[in-house]
């Protein structure tokens, strides 16, 4: 499994430290360091079988400087991937992506549900 966080977050601090009290060993990636990239992007929104939107950190500084609240609507699919794609602090986080499953943010009982 691959493990997305930011590791200032307080969210993504609290699903490692659920991880790793549940003995799960998953590869760990700094998502502002190394983002996503639209490849990536595509397949786990697919696997996830989530709407693109889910994956944006819509409550993130960048996000509300962008005004993407505003701009996502005109946008296409692709034009919305290429700009998650751009920046890993625009991403919802964190993310676990296993083989068949993708969680987006921190929800224990979806984990829970998924591992």
């Amino acid at each position: 499994m691959l493990f997305l966080h930011y590791p200032k977050c307080t969210t993504c601090r609290k699903a490692a430290a659920w991880l790793k009290e549940k003995g799960i060993s998953c590869e760990s990636r700094d998502i502002k360091t190394n983002n996503p990239t639209a490849q990536e992007l595509k397949t786990w929104i697919a696997k996830s079988g989530l709407p693109i939107r889910k994956f944006f950190n819509t409550s993130g500084l960048l996000y509300r400087e962008m005004n993407l609240k505003d701009k996502l609507a005109g946008m296409t699919d692709e034009e919305m991937i290429q700009t998650l794609a751009s920046d890993g602090m625009l991403v919802k986080r964190p993310l676990l992506v296993g083989d068949d499953f993708v969680c987006v943010g921190f929800q224990e009982a979806q984990w829970e549900k998924q591992i």
